[in-house]
């Protein structure tokens, strides 16, 4: 195999693949990263079993000035051969694979490493009985974006580390859930008559990689079968493994009233939290408590080794019952952040009862976060 190749271009798609690739993993192999030039293309894919990220550089892509001398293929470490291509001198280098080994030029430099067969290299999935539909990748961005904060990290409950849509033609509901908070978001596709009927958990740390790869994308043909999902994103492929197991039944979770009502920008209620947890993560406990009483919102922070925060919220409006809460700061904050700043209703039932955030005004949910309290008593 011999090919010669733009750097910087070459980079950016090592990068996207390199997303893929684990440093921790049972099959040695998928520390590296497969490389696989055809008569008219390079190939480059990157693995962890539970996502995999192909990429497609073609020769008629003048920006990445790709010249195919030899087709072949060749595995080489990932890590130790990105770090070594994005310190080359030149603007271009050449790749040159002689059985296992390859030879990597580039200006006055030149470094030699021990690759691996391409043959042991697994392959990527094979998808049976496939429902296909196009979305919005800014729709797609911002589903991605409102519910992942609730994900949750624990291993222990498998299938609440993923995100739960359903589809029904051209309606999406995606939820996470980690036990203590919850984010929802339902949205009508845009620009797509496709009618799919599908229930799937993709793992967040999927949705995570594939964000980033979605940046300056238009559109995305998404494709789901039992156990997998795929993105096309023209010349990269997405795949992540689906979790299997039945995800827990939500809409129980949500209020469908409220006793106290709280209204304000987002972006001020989010500046007094930040001081107020400068206290509470000197504390154990990292717990703050809002005050609603007589119309005004006070919030505390409290550490019994540093000493305490009051501050005293500049509200749109505090309708209903009097009432004192307390929450973990940084719950709030991440939920705080998906509302861009904007008005939002903080709506309550009782000290002891989860309560949620929408935009304010809107009362259909398709936007909503949901956090339980803290019981300090």
């Amino acid at each position: 195999m011999q090919f010669s190749i733009n750097r910087q271009a070459f980079i950016k798609s090592l990068n996207d693949v390199a997303r893929a690739i684990s440093a921790r993993t049972t099959i040695p192999i998928l520390t590296n990263i497969k490389i696989v030039l055809s008569e008219d293309e390079l190939i480059l894919t990157g693995s962890n079993s539970d996502i995999s990220i192909e990429t497609r550089i073609e020769q008629s892509d003048t920006t990445a000035q790709l010249v195919i001398k030899e087709k072949g293929g060749i595995t080489l470490p990932a890590t130790f051969f990105a770090n070594i291509v994005k310190n080359l001198p030149a603007d271009d280098l050449m790749l040159d694979v002689d059985g296992l080994r390859a030879n990597i030029t580039s200006g006055a430099s030149a470094f030699t490493i021990n690759g691996q067969d391409v043959r042991n290299y697994p392959q990527l999935p094979e998808m049976d009985d496939v429902q296909s539909l196009s979305v919005s990748a800014a729709q797609l961005i911002d589903i991605i974006s409102q519910t992942k904060i609730s994900a949750s990290t624990q291993e222990s409950r498998p299938i609440l580390t993923g995100i739960h849509l359903a589809l029904n033609g051209n309606d999406v509901k995606a939820v996470t859930t980690d036990s203590h908070r919850l984010s929802q978001r339902i949205v009508t596709l845009t620009g797509t008559e496709a009618h799919v009927s599908a229930d799937v958990i993709i793992p967040a740390k999927s949705f995570n990689e594939l964000q980033s790869l979605l940046e300056g994308q238009d559109r995305v043909d998404i494709k789901l079968s039992a156990n997998q999902a795929v993105f096309d994103l023209g010349h990269t492929t997405f795949y992540s493994r689906l979790l299997e197991g039945n995800y827990p039944e939500t809409d129980r979770l949500i209020p469908t009233e409220s006793t106290t009502e709280l209204t304000m920008d987002a972006g001020a209620l989010l500046g007094a939290i930040n001081r107020a947890s400068l206290l509470s993560h000197e504390s154990r406990n990292n717990v703050v408590q809002l005050t609603l009483k007589a119309g005004v919102a006070t919030l505390t922070g409290t550490s019994q080794e540093v000493g305490q925060v009051q501050e005293e919220l500049v509200t749109k409006s505090v309708a209903g019952e009097n009432l004192e809460i307390s929450f973990n700061p940084d719950y709030v904050r991440d939920a705080l952040r998906v509302f861009s700043g904007k008005p939002v209703d903080v709506k309550f039932t009782s000290n002891l009862r989860p309560f949620t955030l929408t935009p304010a005004g809107e009362t259909d949910n398709k936007q909503l976060q949901l956090i339980t309290p803290v019981r300090t008593f």
